[in-house]
């Protein structure tokens, strides 16, 4: 779930720069925000600002993989085509792919091969769920990567966050901002760089493509 900071959600940043205390209005039983049945925490975690901000998540539960490989590569669309085979297979709603992205080199991250790139796909679960071995059984003979596909909890916590409208390739204009309220706010990198994409996969008009960045930080 997500939970109001008690340090920063009733104050601007050093910079003049929000942080945004999350909306808890009451909901009807059923309503996508419902806390009885998880819903307001499930859409707040698909929700970010377009200006930097802090906030803290915490754990979520879902499918997993990881593996190795550029995005839109073999292994990255193989493992894609796993996470939601058994996703359909356990009849929850569908949600937004994520990533959880790393390098294992002492260079800049954008600086090293794609092909080298690491990662983590995810897709959540509700919260409900208890077992995901019957459904990926049923996969597995068409979906042999189904294998690899596990039930697997992260935990956020503490993370600056922001909206990146826009092609993937301009994510760096949107990551340096997020470096700057870091810095402003006297926190640093401590995690996995998390993106949650809420555009289409096959969406290729910039305009139309919408990216959680997320950092958690300490």
């Amino acid at each position: 779930m997500v939970r109001r900071l008690r340090a920063h959600a009733r104050r601007a940043g050093p910079r003049g720069v929000p942080q945004r205390p999350r909306d808890h209005a009451a909901r009807t039983p059923g309503d996508p925000g419902d806390d009885r049945s998880g819903g307001s925490a499930m859409s707040e975690w698909y929700e970010a600002a377009d200006e930097p901000e802090l906030v803290e998540h915490g754990a979520v539960s879902g499918l997993a993989v990881s593996g190795r490989g550029a995005p839109g590569g073999a292994a990255y669309i193989e493992s894609v085509g796993a996470l939601y085979a058994v996703m359909g297979a356990l009849g929850a709603p569908m949600v937004p792919l994520e990533g959880r992205w790393w390098v294992e080199d002492e260079r800049p991250p954008l600086d090293v091969p794609r092909d080298e790139w690491r990662w983590h796909l995810f897709l959540r679960l509700p919260d409900e769920t208890a077992s995901i071995d019957r459904a990926r059984a049923e996969v597995l003979v068409k979906v042999p990567a189904a294998a690899r596909v596990q039930h697997a909890t992260y935990t956020d916590g503490l993370c600056v966050q922001v909206m990146h409208h826009g092609a993937y390739s301009d994510e760096p204009a949107s990551l340096a901002r997020m470096d700057a309220l870091m810095e402003a706010e006297g926190v640093a990198h401590f995690g996995l760089h998390h993106e949650i994409y809420l555009s289409d996969p096959s969406e290729t008009d910039s305009a139309k493509m919408h990216t959680i960045l997320r950092q958690p930080v300490r």
